[in-house]
C-alpha cells in the first residue's frame, strides 16, 4: 500500500525548525501543557486581522477607511495589556494603521480569498494553511520601487529581473514592530507554500507574495519562479520528514531530549511554553505580556 501523505501546515514545519521541544508541547502532548498568559501583541494582531477580513464582507459603498476603524474597535481584544489605559492607547494606534492602510485599498475589488484555507498535495505531504488575503491582479510592467513604501526582490538567484506575470497574489498582514523586507518575503516558507496551494485550490497561477506591514505602511514583495516554488516544496517535504520521524518516536515512547531537544535563544522570552522549559528560562529573561507593544 502507498504510504499515507503527511498532513501539515507551514506553522507546524517552522515550529519544528525553531524548537523541537516546543513542537512536542504544541502538537504532540495531550493534554497540552498549560500556556503562559496571553500576549498583548497577539491581541492587536488578531483584532486587526479580523477587522480587515470583516471589511471585505461589507457592501461596497460601506467599504471606507472609517468603517475599518469602527471594525477595529468592535473586534478589539484587551487580553495581555497592563491596564485599560494601555489597551485604549494601543487600540487607537491600530485604528490609525487601518485607516492609513485602507486608504490605499480599492473598495470595489472583491479578492478571491479572504481568510481562505488553501491546500495542495505533494509527493509526500498534504500542505494546507489559511491565507490573510488572496488578490487577483493583471500583469504589470516592472517599475522602480518607492523608497519607504515597497521593497521588492526576486525569489531566486536565477530569477533576476523576473517580470510580474499577473494572477493570484498572496497577501499577509503584519502588525509587529519588526518591518519585514524583500528578503523576508522571498525566504518565507509559509508564503511560498500558500502560493502553491492557492494555485491548486483556485486553479489560477500564483507566484507573487507580499508582506503588508500596517504600522509602517510598507510592502515587502517577492516574485517566485516555478523552479523556486518547487524548491520550497522540496524544503517543506524535507522538514516534514523530520517531523514525521519525531511523531513516530513520540508514539513509541521517546519523549526526551534525544528526539525533542530544546533550542534555547533570545526568542525563548516569548515562548508560550516557557514555564515548562528550564533551558529556555536560562537562555532569555522573562517578559511582561505587554512588552512588545510599549512605544
Amino acid at each position: 500500500m502507498p504510504k499515507r501523505l503527511y498532513p501539515c501546515t507551514p506553522t507546524r514545519l517552522t515550529t519544528w525548525l525553531d524548537c523541537p521541544r516546543r513542537y512536542r508541547f504544541a502538537y504532540l502532548e495531550r493534554p497540552q501543557p498549560p500556556k503562559g498568559p496571553p500576549w498583548a501583541h497577539n491581541s492587536i494582531g488578531a483584532a486587526v486581522h479580523s477587522a480587515l477580513a470583516d471589511w471585505f464582507t461589507l457592501p461596497v459603498p460601506r467599504r471606507t477607511p472609517s468603517e475599518g476603524a469602527r471594525l477595529v474597535r468592535k473586534r478589539w481584544l484587551s487580553e495581555g495589556f497592563r491596564d485599560s489605559e494601555q489597551s485604549a492607547q494601543a487600540a487607537e494606534r491600530a485604528v490609525g494603521w487601518v485607516l492609513g492602510y485602507l486608504g490605499g485599498v480599492d473598495p470595489t475589488v472583491d479578492p478571491p480569498g479572504v481568510e481562505r484555507t488553501v491546500s495542495t498535495p505533494t509527493r509526500t505531504l498534504v500542505l494546507s494553511g489559511r491565507v490573510d488575503r488572496i488578490d487577483d491582479r493583471p500583469a504589470a510592467p516592472a517599475a522602480p520601487s518607492v523608497s519607504g513604501v515597497e521593497t521588492a526582490a526576486d525569489a531566486d538567484d536565477d530569477d533576476e529581473n523576473l517580470p510580474d506575470p499577473g494572477g493570484l497574489v498572496i497577501v499577509d498582514y503584519k502588525t509587529g514592530r519588526y518591518v519585514p523586507d524583500a528578503d523576508d518575503a522571498r525566504s518565507s516558507l509559509a508564503l511560498a507554500v500558500y502560493a502553491v496551494a492557492a494555485a491548486r485550490t483556485l486553479h489560477r497561477p500564483c507566484s507573487r507574495v507580499e508582506l503588508h506591514h500596517l504600522p509602517s505602511g510598507t510592502r515587502a514583495v517577492a516574485q517566485h519562479s516555478p523552479a523556486g516554488l518547487e524548491r520550497k516544496v522540496r524544503e517543506a517535504e524535507s522538514i516534514a520528514a523530520d517531523c514525521s520521524r519525531a511523531d513516530e518516536a513520540y508514539r513509541a515512547g521517546d519523549q526526551g531530549n534525544t528526539a525533542f531537544p530544546p533550542s534555547p535563544s533570545k526568542g525563548c522570552s516569548w515562548c508560550d511554553f516557557r514555564r515548562h522549559c528550564p533551558e529556555g528560562q536560562a537562555a532569555a529573561p522573562d517578559r511582561e505580556p505587554w512588552s512588545a507593544v510599549l512605544p
